[in-house]
């Protein structure tokens, strides 16, 4: 992983720092053995003790650029924000140094404004790609020849991959455990990290409207009632009329609330729905199909499968209920 550190760390960065180290650094010998050898490679002189400062922030690394090539991933988790706001260059000895990786085979993946070094380097020419929202249009307008895509949480472009900001890095970060390991390992170490299983890469980085809360007119009372009922077969048409309104002006206002559109919203949920319902329940795999609304035990294997990545059988499996213990008195 790339460190600028004499360029310095902004505390807003050390997030994007650290979640590689969370999900790579770590040894999980219970999950898989070997793990990741993850090695911090600094655009300065490499520190014999490793040692990284307080928030303000400068970190030394044991390893420095030439140690990326000969990687099999190489990470760019952001670039410092006089890089991006204000046209700072980035060290040119980084930008040799991840062209060499990647002409080495390495897969080269950014976080957040980390798109700027690879784009720098040219490795997102004529690629799909993505940053934190905030920062796409001067990546699209820095990089013409990279097709900027500010809507989704990451790409994934073979060898090239790009995430959206703060927690979209960690999603891209247990995608490549996912990818290497496994959705097993995937899925436990996102359990022990406390967060989602899975993000798909394509789902919306941001929502531009709010769900309306109070307007009784609005959506939010339609999508209440359609969690509520997700067993039965709800159709766009069902819920514009519950929603006084148009079918197409539904999904017209669906889309601006939610990023996405009204029958996928619908599979989001129900996918949601099964999820619970495997991790929470021993209900055979035809009742969550059923209860979820995504109909036969086939069809539900077909859209996890797809959409998960795993059989709704190894996803209960890889989120075993706790067996209740003894109560304990204070």
């Amino acid at each position: 992983m790339v460190v600028t550190e004499e360029i310095g760390v902004p505390s807003w960065d050390l997030y994007e720092l650290s979640i590689p180290c969370t999900v790579f650094g770590k040894p999980q010998p219970d999950l898989a053995d070997p793990w990741y050898d993850l090695r911090l490679c600094g655009t300065g002189a490499p520190a014999a003790d490793g040692a990284a400062v307080g928030a303000g922030l400068a970190v030394r690394t044991r390893h420095g650029l030439d140690d990326l090539v000969g990687a099999d991933t190489v990470i760019v988790p952001s670039v410092p924000d006089a890089c991006v706001e204000e046209g700072r260059p980035l060290p040119p000895e980084l930008i040799s140094a991840l062209r060499r990786a990647h002409e080495a085979g390495a897969r080269m993946v950014s976080l957040c404004t980390g798109a700027f070094a690879l784009a720098e380097a040219g490795l997102l020419d004529g690629r799909r790609a993505t940053a934190h929202w905030m920062h796409t249009a001067q990546l699209a307008e820095r990089y013409p020849e990279v097709r900027v895509d500010a809507s989704v949480l990451y790409v994934d472009d073979g060898d090239v991959l790009t995430s959206a900001g703060l927690t979209a890095g960690l999603d891209l970060c247990l995608h490549l455990v996912r990818q290497d390991l496994g959705a097993h390992v995937a899925n436990q170490l996102a359990r022990r990290m406390v967060v989602p299983a899975h993000r798909p890469g394509g789902q919306a980085q941001f929502i531009e409207l709010p769900v309306p809360t109070g307007d009784d007119q609005g959506l939010a009372p339609v999508l209440d009632w359609a969690r509520a009922h997700l067993d039965r077969p709800l159709t766009v048409e069902d819920l514009a009329r519950r929603a006084a309104m148009s079918p197409r002006t539904f999904y017209r206002r669906l889309q601006a609330a939610t990023g996405t559109t009204p029958l996928q919203w619908l599979l989001d949920q129900r996918l949601g729905r099964a999820r619970i319902l495997l991790e929470s329940t021993d209900l055979p795999i035809e009742k969550v199909g059923e209860l979820s609304g995504l109909g036969s035990a086939n069809n539900l294997r077909h859209h996890f499968l797809r959409h998960v990545g795993v059989s709704p059988g190894d996803y209960r499996r890889a989120f075993p209920r706790a067996t209740p213990g003894p109560s304990l008195a204070v």
